[in-house]
This record gives structure tokens, C-alpha cells and sequence, in this order.
């Protein structure tokens, strides 16, 4: 008899004939689809239901993979502030997802989103989740299927085991506290860095003393993150010799900045620092300074 294939470890990225084998298997992972638009909410929700990965569940940015603002709006939280750990593992155990369970996250604009999702399951103490490299399109290349309308929902598991919070973060008060001696890199476009435009947030800008690296700037022109050694050089060329430990990530409100969390990973970096209130909280504030250019 042959011995069962040892499911692949998913720590950051899997590619997709990797993932068809795994959904073969006897252990297939939980296939979570977090497709978004940031001025469109339910355009996501609408790419689910006209044909998703068999099997995947749709998380909702602002209702799954974020907690609701808080009565002082962005100024405490940011426009997507994280979820309540308590609220997250619950919706995480009605995915079906218990300590060691294999689980993919995808999108189709990149990986923003599932790397929200990814960076939000490690901050709940899940260590086997990986972002889809290339999202539904490099799925159909690979020669899977997409299937419409929702998914039948998963047998719920026992609720998940959420210890202290795995990843790090930090907040408003203790960054501006550290502004000119931490290293803070924000993720947005560089036209948004800069303030030449502002869609999102009231003001314009960035916090002072952040450097810029565009997301997107961790993909191929395929759409694909580029190899390891790649973006260890690249982020290395950012970075200087900082350990990933000592830089603080943010983009908007804390979404795409874990994707440059995400690359840092995949490139054998380490875990960066998250801002998750990012620059919607900080601009909402008019005592914290900014800058332009």
C-alpha cells in the first residue's frame, strides 16, 4: 500500500498545481475567496457568485475580514479596523477551521485581500495558511474549474483556541511616539504617498519619515509574486541590513500593507510590525503630523 502524500506546508504562498493536487487529496484545504473592491463593496461578492475555486467561502472585507468602526469612526481603528479576536475565531471556526487545518486564501485584484486574511488567521495562532500565487487566474491556467452561485457552507468546528496574538502590531499613540527613529514603510501608490491624490481619506499624505513600496511592486508582470531572492533584494534594498522586526508596515487601513507583510515572508525576511489603523486613522487625527512629496 502506498503511504498517503504528506500535505505540502503552507506557511506563505502556494502555487496552483500544488493547490489542485491538495484539493485531490484526502485532505484538501479550506478555500476562502476574499475578492474586493475598495470603491465598490460588493463587487467582491458578485466575482464569488459568478464563479469561484469549487468549494471556497467568501470572506467580506469590511464584514469578516474587519471588525465595524468604532463611534469615533477611522480616528480609532481606521477605516477597517481589525476584527475582535473573539469575533475572528468565530468566524473562523464556522469556516470550519480548527488548529492544523490546511487553509487558501485567494483574490483576484493581486492578494491584497487574502493576505489580510492570511496575516489575520496568523494573528489568531494558525500556522497553515498560504495566499494563492496568482489568484482564480493562474487556478484556471493551471486547469482547475470555477462553479457559481455560494458554496455549500462547512460543518462548523469547535470554537478556535485563540491564545495572545501571534503577530505584531502597534498602534497610533506608541508610533508617533517612535516618529524618526522607527522604520515605517506604507504600501499605497506613490501618487497617494506623495498627497498628490487622496481617494479614500480626507487628507492627503504620509506619516513622516515613511518610505514608499508600492504592493503591487511584489508581483510579476503575470500578476505572480516574484521569486524569493528577488524580493530579497529588492526589499533589501529598501530596508538596509533592519531585521524585518524593526519595520512597521501600513498602507490606507491596514489592508495592503499586509501583502508587503506577506512578501517579507515569502522572501525570508521575517514578520514586519503591522499599523492597522494606518494612515485613515493617523490623518484622522489633526494633532499627529504629516507630510507631503
Amino acid at each position: 500500500m502506498t503511504a498517503a502524500a504528506t500535505p505540502p506546508p503552507l506557511r506563505t504562498l502556494i502555487d496552483a498545481p500544488t493547490l489542485l493536487a491538495l484539493q485531490r487529496s484526502a485532505a484538501p484545504a479550506v478555500l476562502l475567496d476574499c475578492s474586493h473592491d475598495l470603491f465598490d463593496a460588493e463587487a467582491g461578492a458578485r466575482a464569488y457568485a459568478a464563479g469561484h475555486l469549487p468549494g471556497a467561502q467568501h470572506l467580506h472585507l469590511e464584514r469578516d475580514l474587519a471588525g465595524p468602526q468604532s463611534a469615533a469612526g477611522p480616528r480609532r481603528g481606521g477605516r477597517h479596523p481589525l476584527p475582535a479576536r473573539a469575533a475572528w475565531a468565530a468566524t473562523v471556526a464556522r469556516l470550519g477551521i480548527a488548529p492544523g487545518v490546511a487553509v487558501v486564501a485567494y483574490d483576484g485584484q493581486g492578494g491584497p485581500y487574502a493576505a489580510r486574511a492570511w496575516w489575520l488567521l496568523r494573528w489568531l495562532g494558525h500556522a497553515q495558511v498560504a495566499v494563492l500565487d496568482g489568484g482564480p487566474a493562474a487556478w484556471l491556467a493551471a486547469g482547475g474549474t470555477l462553479e457559481p452561485g455560494q458554496a455549500p457552507a462547512p460543518a462548523s468546528a469547535a470554537p478556535y483556541p485563540a491564545g495572545a496574538a501571534a503577530m505584531p502590531v502597534i498602534d497610533a499613540d506608541a508610533l508617533a511616539a517612535r516618529l524618526g527613529a522607527a522604520c515605517i514603510v506604507d504600501a499605497r501608490a506613490g501618487e497617494r504617498y506623495r498627497g498628490e491624490v487622496e481617494p479614500l481619506d480626507p487628507v492627503a499624505g504620509h506619516i513622516p519619515g515613511a518610505l514608499n513600496r508600492f504592493y503591487r511592486l511584489n508581483l510579476d508582470a503575470a500578476g505572480r509574486f516574484k521569486d524569493a531572492p528577488t524580493l530579497r533584494a529588492e526589499w533589501r534594498a529598501l530596508l538596509g541590513e533592519r531585521a524585518a522586526a524593526e519595520v512597521v508596515q501600513q498602507c490606507g487601513s491596514g489592508v495592503t500593507a499586509c501583502h508587503n507583510l506577506l512578501a517579507l515572508e515569502h522572501a525570508g525576511l521575517g514578520t514586519s510590525v503591522l499599523y492597522p489603523g494606518s494612515w485613515s486613522e493617523w490623518c484622522a487625527d489633526p494633532g499627529r503630523p504629516l507630510a507631503r512629496g
